[in-house]
């Protein structure tokens, strides 16, 4: 399997597969290192009821937020929701099921997910709205409630670069969600700045190996800046 070709030339190979009612596992945080580009191939291809599991939803007009023009997701499961007016509406009205996850509950479901570890044991949430309807223990005299863990149909990653065979290696900041999020898919598809040959990449720098990996696809990125400040002269 490592030695195996997992370059593709299109985004509709990219996404082949890719259904209505699925999970998808979508990585980035904010608009740092997602993958928008397999974002807007969702939108083209219009599937509808999607479960989409990121740390937030984009903003009005971008990233994850272009799903919600065409109501294409049917639930969201995410930390953050804060920068999106059409979500906050959709929310209101009850067309959009959204679970809120503590943020680094979410990383470690997706990280057990991929691990194959059905569930574990947090502190995190206990006392809290969080905790309903969930299992809970006290471990050495502290409560803690059960989480389970989050495995997806497709998960789409953004990496830096990658190697032929999937090796993948994520930039700074933009590493953020994605190597948990590309464990736990059925199918993992990676967008990257840049394909390398075969033994370029170290196995030392390699954040993502390639047995994780389905697909790679060589994309081009408008990398918008959530929020811009600049310092006032």
């Amino acid at each position: 399997m490592a030695g195996l070709d997992k370059r593709v030339a299109t985004y509709e190979e990219a996404l082949a597969g890719l259904t209505d009612n699925m999970t998808v596992l979508a990585g980035g945080f904010g608009l740092c290192g997602i993958p928008e580009n397999l974002i807007a191939q969702i939108k083209r291809m219009g599937v509808k009821g999607l479960t989409v599991v990121s740390n937030n939803c984009g903003v009005d007009g971008f990233g994850l937020g272009v799903l919600l023009e065409d109501r294409q997701i049917r639930k969201m499961i995410s930390s953050y929701v804060g920068e999106n007016a059409l979500f906050e509406r959709q929310l209101l009205s009850g067309e959009l099921e959204v679970e809120l996850t503590p943020q680094g509950t979410l990383a470690e479901k997706l990280r057990a997910g991929g691990a194959g570890i059905p569930a574990f044991y947090t502190a995190t949430g206990y006392g809290t709205p969080v905790a309903e309807g969930k299992e809970t223990r006290q471990f050495n005299g502290r409560n803690v409630i059960l989480e389970e863990a989050i495995t997806g149909d497709f998960a789409i990653v953004k990496g830096w670069k990658a190697d032929h065979f999937g090796n993948v290696v994520y930039r700074h900041t933009a590493q953020n969600f994605n190597p948990v999020v590309a464990t736990a898919g059925k199918i993992t598809v990676v967008e990257v700045e840049e394909i390398v040959e075969p033994g370029v990449l170290l196995p030392t720098e390699i954040h993502t190996p390639g047995i994780y990996v389905d697909r790679v696809i060589l994309g081009t990125f408008e990398k918008r800046i959530e929020q811009r400040t600049i310092k006032k002269s």
